[in-house]
């Protein structure tokens, strides 16, 4: 009478053993499994006024600091990559800082810088205090040095500085002077790289035009100049309006002349909020990338709402021929804002 009942009990618990065997090696399994490492998230990069120097294979991205930073108002921090999606930074010799406060010109103020390397130096042109100053280093990571703390010798204040070398050597500083307006002049600089020729001074670009001054503002802005030479055509690439305006915008003008006269182009703004749907889109620097592509570096507003902190972004250019003009364009589809690890 016992004998279905114990054979019943030894199949159940053949069965219980089974499943819980079975159970454990799956739970092993799951134990053993690699677990992805969690997907970084990559943060904007607040810098105004930015710039982007190449050499030799990595791109330094420099400018304004801003928002809420220890750095802020203490000279020029610097970011690195290897493809321009992924930076690092900052990254400068002096504590995340390319230029630090004391060790050149200037103790508030520090704007819109520019990077060049001239007979094997590396060579920061940059406004503090409202003036026009030039540092040097070994290095593009710093630290830039000026030894002399002093700026460049105007009689108005001046600001966004950008050294253009032609073909034949020569130096031109285009720049903005605080006079009736932020109004965009040149000068060929001596090979000192420290003074302009005064005699050559001549006003370039104001702003006159419409989408030049959306709010009618009793003190026009064009400002943020830089400078390229193409098949002989000098292109100035400006910016327009206050930086706090929603329609702050690029656009361009060309001469025969690194002097001028410059004659504006009739397609700009070729940035704006209109192209690209951000606010404040402006104050940048061209430069070719590894591939030989012109991109133009520049900063929007934060938010549809909020100018600061301004963040960084990035747009490809492009000539284009129509009716035997070489017209420069921005690509909308390239535009994106670089992130930082």
């Amino acid at each position: 009478m016992n004998s279905k009942p114990t054979q019943m009990n030894l199949l159940y618990t053949i069965l219980f053993i089974g499943l819980s065997l079975n159970s454990c090696s799956q739970q092993k399994e799951e134990e053993t499994k690699i677990t992805p490492p969690p997907a970084v998230v990559l943060k904007d990069i607040f810098l105004a006024d930015p710039t982007i120097f190449y050499n030799e294979g990595t791109y330094y991205l420099y400018g304004t600091t801003t928002g809420n930073t220890s750095l802020n108002g203490e000279g020029f921090q610097v970011y690195t990559s290897s493809d321009q999606k992924n930076w690092k930074g900052p990254v400068g010799a002096q504590g995340g800082l390319a230029l630090k406060k004391g060790d050149a010109y200037g103790s508030q103020g520090f704007w819109a810088p520019q990077i060049l390397k001239y007979n094997n130096q590396f060579y920061m042109i940059y406004t503090a205090n409202e003036n026009i100053a030039i540092a040097t280093s070994d290095s593009p990571l710093g630290p830039f040095k000026n030894v002399s703390k002093e700026p460049l010798v105007a009689p108005v204040k001046q600001i966004d500085p950008f050294v253009f070398i032609d073909d034949d050597g020569k130096k031109y500083l285009y720049h903005v002077r605080l006079t009736n307006g932020n109004r965009i002049f040149v000068a060929e600089l001596n090979d000192d790289l420290l003074s302009i020729k005064p005699e050559t001074l001549t006003e370039c670009i104001a702003a006159q035009l419409q989408w030049e001054n959306t709010q009618n503002a009793d003190w026009p802005v064009a400002e943020g100049p830089t400078v390229l030479k193409k098949d002989g055509l000098y292109y100035l690439i400006y910016s327009a309006n206050d930086f706090r305006n929603p329609d702050y915008a690029v656009g361009y003008a060309t001469s025969k002349s690194p002097l001028g006269p410059w004659k504006k182009s009739t397609t700009s703004p070729i940035i704006s909020r209109n192209l690209i749907g951000e606010n404040g889109t402006g104050h940048g620097d061209l430069f070719l990338d590894k591939d030989n592509q012109l991109q133009y570096v520049f900063h929007t507003h934060f938010s549809g709402t909020s100018e600061a902190p301004r963040k960084a972004a990035i747009i490809e250019m492009n000539f284009v021929k129509k009716e035997n003009e070489l017209l420069l364009e921005a690509r909308k589809e390239s535009f994106r804002f670089l992130k930082k690890n």
